[in-house]
């Protein structure tokens, strides 16, 4: 077992670490830890039974500190830098939200109409949902009984492709 340690373990011993690899039967391990863990983060991630989830670090007020300081900050991973008071960067946090959410807005059609992309009439929907999802988040019947469905936008080869539930 190699193990390598970015920070200094307060939490857990080194010893420990090579004793619970062992108890798991992983012996000829790499282990690097970037953070003070405890034996239970150290399990939970040989078992694979937690998700950790990525998360987003926003930075309020940067109108009170220096352009320096805040270049800094919004070139390190995860992080978005805003001004609530003055506005600033507002839309880009929520468009970092929507993809970390891994959401999508999808809007509906009536025939021979045109589309209402009003974003209070929008579905909103995870990221790789089926047509059929969509229709059950409408009603519960509808995905059971629907034929086709077409769509359009930039996740089709052509606009409009006709797809199936």
């Amino acid at each position: 077992v190699k193990m390598t340690s970015t920070v200094h373990l307060t939490r857990m011993s080194e010893k420990m670490a090579q004793l619970i690899l062992h108890e798991y039967k992983l012996h000829n391990v790499e282990l690097v830890i970037r953070e003070d863990i405890t034996e239970d983060q150290l399990i939970d991630v040989i078992c694979g039974n937690r998700i950790y989830m990525p998360c987003v670090y926003v930075y309020n007020k940067i109108d009170q500190i220096s352009i320096e300081e805040v270049d800094r900050i919004a070139h390190m991973p995860h992080c978005v830098v805003t001004s609530c008071e003055m506005g600033l960067n507002l839309d880009y946090l929520l468009e970092v939200l929507w993809e970390y959410l891994g959401l999508i807005m999808i809007f509906t059609k009536k025939p021979n109409c045109k589309p209402d992309l009003d974003t209070e009439n929008g579905i909103i929907m995870r990221r790789y949902s089926r047509v059929k999802d969509v229709c059950r988040s409408i009603h519960r019947d509808m995905g059971d009984q629907l034929k086709y469905s077409l769509v359009w936008g930039t996740s089709v080869k052509f606009s409009p492709q006709r797809v199936g539930p």
